[in-house]
């Protein structure tokens, strides 16, 4: 049966049903634990049983880079994919920054409002300066957050330049900035989730680049060195869209480095 198929008669239906049931179990469990932690954890399993659907393993390594406090991890986006496989698979305590409108998808949406991550309003200059003073206390209290600087998905796969509005987060916050690498996404998911085939993909982490000493106006430098941490990672090397998947030793439900606050 071609891979489309596949995609379209069995594993997007079984990944909706999952999408229902952890999503609402995701919503129902942000009102009984506020501080996210649960919710977190639930949308990590929601991510590895969706991956597993798909055919898709995940190898972790450089996990001791992971500090023990708050962090924004900087990742290359290649695919729909790569939020799954870390929030499946990168064992830290962390909330993304999203957009605010997202809020009102049904289930998804609310999970991910009600589960503490970082809303950007974009609404106007006024809203989004507000958004991001509010998004570096957090970090400052404690919150770590996962972002893709690129701001799009590469159409290549390649590492495109990296904005420097996660970076001015960064030395907004006071928090290191942890180059993640996520490596042969493009080799399992070439094009749309519907040509997706059986593989492995990476997650490398970079020791943290710190930013004691980096004023707002470094932001753009900052950037750069880390989109070339980034970019030599992903060079390094590229797990094969052939064979058994490898299961990453990071599955487990205990999480590293920050706290929700």
């Amino acid at each position: 049966m071609p891979p489309a198929l596949v995609f379209f008669l069995v594993q997007a239906p079984a990944a909706l049903a999952a999408t229902v049931l952890y999503g609402s179990a995701a919503c129902v469990a942000a009102l009984v634990d506020r501080s996210g932690r649960t919710t977190r954890a639930i949308g990590g399993a929601w991510s590895r049983v969706l991956l597993r659907l798909l055919r898709v393993g995940v190898s972790v390594s450089g996990l001791e880079h992971a500090p023990p406090g708050s962090a924004v991890y900087a990742a290359n986006h290649a695919s729909a994919l790569d939020i799954f496989v870390l929030f499946g698979h990168l064992p830290v305590d962390f909330r993304i920054v999203y957009k605010k409108s997202l809020s009102l998808v049904p289930l998804l949406g609310w999970a991910i409002r009600l589960g503490g991550h970082l809303p950007i309003d974009r609404t106007n200059p006024f809203r989004a300066r507000r958004s991001l003073d509010a998004a570096a206390r957090r970090i400052r209290g404690g919150t770590s957050v996962v972002l893709f600087p690129e701001g799009t998905r590469s159409p290549d796969g390649a590492v495109r330049r990296f904005k420097r509005g996660s970076f001015s987060l960064a030395i907004e916050a006071g928090v290191p900035v942890v180059p993640v690498s996520l490596i042969g996404v493009k080799a399992v998911v070439p094009r749309a989730l519907s040509s997706i085939r059986p593989g492995t993909v990476g997650i490398v982490l970079h020791p943290p680049v710190p930013v004691a000493g980096r004023s707002p106006g470094d932001a753009e430098a900052l950037a750069e060195e880390v989109r070339t941490i980034v970019a030599r990672g992903c060079a390094s090397q590229a797990p094969s869209s052939r064979g058994a998947p490898v299961a990453s030793g990071a599955e487990g439900s205990a999480t590293r480095g920050g706290t929700n606050a």
